[in-house]
């Protein structure tokens, strides 16, 4: 099938997705670019359909990727160069668009290698910064993400790009902030906070074990909840005259810093055992 009009249901039906709440109401969501489509195939991501386009220059580099949705079993549309400008985002128009669904995951569904690093975000609000802190989650070994009250949705195009594809491979879990609280003190994990005011330098506290690393928005911070006696804040140095740094940069500071402290560990552990 090769669709020619941009009034055809299919397209329509598809580009309502680039709609909150038409996500939320179909459980699905879109993927643009021949990079984030094959992370979400090799995590096992279900995709129902992929609009492609093979008439553009950019789809010269697709075949490898329309190999993998054949595989996988998607559903293949072709349409015209028009009608992939209407559904694809921006300026970004490699030649192919394809309608995933979403994978909710709920806290209690969790299972995490032990010990564990996981990441707490409360009131991101961007999702270009979301993206960013997965990216570096996946990169530096987080177990998994928490958003707590965080309005942000996953699946927004802006943050799916700037993760680069590592949303389909971090579990991700949205709940209240004191269900997630909850969640992680029965499970004793360590929990510290990045915030301005800590007196603990980042480098000085133990990242190892189970442990979470918990960060604000950067128009907010965090809630008092994250100032009980049971939790560590931890501060970055600041040299320069800016207060903080922007929280995906500051998280990829901690996220790597934890990671240091627990290879170490390992490797001292690993050396111990011979």
């Amino acid at each position: 099938m090769r669709i020619t009009s941009t009034a055809n249901p299919r397209v329509k039906q598809a580009q309502r997705l680039r709609d909150h709440r038409e996500r939320t109401a179909q459980g699905r969501f879109l993927i643009d670019g021949r990079r984030e489509l094959l992370a979400a195939l090799a995590a096992g991501v279900k995709i129902r359909q992929a609009f492609v386009c093979p008439e553009l220059p950019s789809a010269a580099s697709l075949t490898e990727t329309i190999q993998a949705l054949r595989q996988y079993g998607a559903e293949l549309l072709e349409v015209s160069p028009a009608v992939m400008q209407r559904l694809a985002y921006g300026q970004r128009i490699e030649g192919v668009v394809a309608v995933a669904e979403a994978r909710p995951s709920q806290l209690e569904q969790l299972r995490l290698p032990q010990p564990a690093l996981v990441a707490v975000l409360e009131g991101v609000e961007k999702p270009g910064n979301l993206g960013a802190i997965l990216r570096s989650a996946d990169a530096a070994g987080v177990a998994a993400v928490l958003l707590a009250d965080t309005p942000t949705d996953i699946y927004n195009p802006n943050c799916i790009r700037a993760s680069q594809g590592a949303l389909f491979h971090v579990p991700v879990c949205a709940a209240g902030g004191e269900q997630i609280w909850s969640w992680l003190t029965r499970r004793q994990f360590r929990l510290f906070a990045a915030r301005v005011d800590a007196a603990v330098e980042y480098t000085r506290a133990d990242l190892r074990g189970n442990v979470a690393l918990v960060l604000g928005s950067e128009a907010h911070g965090l809630s008092e909840r994250w100032r009980a006696a049971e939790v560590t804040g931890i501060r970055l140095p600041m040299l320069g005259h800016a207060d903080s740094l922007n929280v995906a940069a500051a998280a990829a500071v901690l996220f790597y810093e934890a990671l240091r402290q627990r290879s170490t560990a390992a490797n001292l552990s690993g050396n111990l055992g011979r």
